[in-house]
C-alpha cells in the first residue's frame, strides 16, 4: 500500500466521475476539483479531499489525471490563472485523458516540461459503461520511460492501456477511432431505418446484421434503435452516454487533422456535418446514437 499516495483528479463529468470512483476502489486517496462544485459532493461525502482550483490539486498531489470536455477547458486547467502549472511540483506526472487537438497536447507537454514535470496524453475509448466497469481503453502518448508509472494508475480504470508513441499520438488514435465510430453509427442508423421501412422487425434485423458481415460495435453493443437492446441510451430516450455535441467536437478535430495532413476523409466530413446539424436541431444533449431518430425525422435528405 506504500504506493497509494494521493492522486489528483480534475473533471468529474459523465466519464471522470466513474473513473475517479475506480481509483478509489483501488485504494487511492483523491484530491478532487471540478468547475461545478456539485460534481464533487459525493466524493466529499465519501471522505475525499475537495479543493478550489487545479493549482491546489497540483500543490497536494504529484500524480494528476485530467478529464475535460474540450481543448479550451484543458488549456484553462493547465495554463490558466489558477491552473496546474502555477503550483506543479518537479517530477509530477500529469495525465490528460480529455479528447483534444493533438497540437494542444504537444503545446501543454512543452509547458509542463519547462516546469520539470511530465505530461502524457491518454484519451479513452469505451464510453460511460466501460468507465463504470473499469474496462476503458487508454491510448497513451508521451515519454516511453514514464509509461509504466502512467499504466499503474490507468490500469485501475481500464482493461487496455496502449502505448502509442510521442505526446499527441494518443489523441491521434482517439480521433481516428471516433471518426470511424461516427461513420459506423450513421451507417447502422441508416440500415436499421431502411430495414424497418421495408417491413423488417428491428430486433430481427439487428440479429441478422450481428451474425453477418455488416456487424459493428454500433449494431451489436450500442444499437441506436429504441427497443432493440436494454441498457443503452436508445432504451432511455437517448439520455446519458456520449453526447452528440462531443461527437461533433471530435469530428471537428478529425477535420482539422485531415486538413493539416492533407488526408481525404469524405465520410468523416459528411459525418461531421450530420452531427453539427443534429446539434443545431435540438439533439446536442442527447447521446450520439440519436442520429437514428434524427435521420427518421429528416425526410428532406
Amino acid at each position: 500500500m506504500a504506493s497509494k499516495t494521493p492522486v489528483g483528479f480534475i473533471g468529474l463529468g459523465n466519464m471522470g466521475n466513474p473513473m475517479a470512483k475506480n481509483l478509489m476502489k483501488h485504494g487511492y486517496p483523491l484530491i478532487i476539483y471540478d468547475v461545478f462544485p456539485d460534481a464533487c459532493k459525493e466524493f466529499q461525502d465519501a471522505g475525499e479531499q475537495v479543493v478550489s482550483s487545479p493549482a491546489d490539486v497540483a500543490e497536494k498531489a504529484d500524480r494528476i489525471i485530467t478529464m475535460l470536455p474540450t481543448s479550451i477547458n484543458a488549456i484553462e486547467a493547465y495554463s490558466g490563472a489558477n491552473g496546474i502549472l502555477k503550483k506543479v511540483k518537479k517530477g509530477s506526472l500529469l495525465i490528460d485523458s480529455s479528447t483534444i487537438d493533438p497540437a494542444v497536447s504537444k503545446e501543454l507537454a512543452k509547458e509542463v516540461e519547462k516546469m520539470g514535470a511530465v505530461f502524457m496524453d491518454a484519451p479513452v475509448s469505451g464510453g460511460v459503461g466501460a468507465a463504470r466497469s473499469g474496462n476503458l481503453t487508454f491510448m497513451v502518448g508521451g515519454v516511453e520511460d514514464e509509461f509504466a508509472a502512467a499504466q499503474e494508475l490507468l490500469g485501475c480504470m481500464g482493461s487496455n492501456v496502449v502505448y502509442c508513441g510521442a505526446v499527441g499520438t494518443g489523441q491521434a488514435a482517439k480521433i481516428c477511432n471516433n471518426m470511424l465510430l461516427a461513420i459506423s453509427m450513421i451507417g447502422t442508423a441508416e440500415a436499421m431505418n431502411l430495414g424497418i421501412r421495408l417491413g423488417l422487425d428491428p430486433k430481427l434485423l439487428a440479429k441478422i446484421l450481428n451474425m453477418s458481415s455488416g456487424r459493428c460495435w454500433s449494431s451489436d453493443t450500442y444499437n441506436p434503435v429504441p427497443g432493440v437492446m436494454d441498457g443503452v441510451p436508445s432504451a432511455n430516450n437517448y439520455q446519458g452516454g456520449f453526447g452528440a455535441t462531443l461527437m461533433a467536437k471530435d469530428l471537428g478535430l478529425a477535420q482539422d487533422s485531415a486538413t493539416s495532413t492533407k488526408s481525404p476523409i469524405l465520410l468523416g466530413s459528411q459525418a461531421h456535418q450530420i452531427y453539427r446539424m443534429m446539434c443545431a436541431k435540438g439533439y446536442s444533449k442527447k447521446d450520439f446514437s440519436s442520429v437514428f431518430q434524427f435521420l427518421r425525422e429528416e425526410e428532406s435528405f
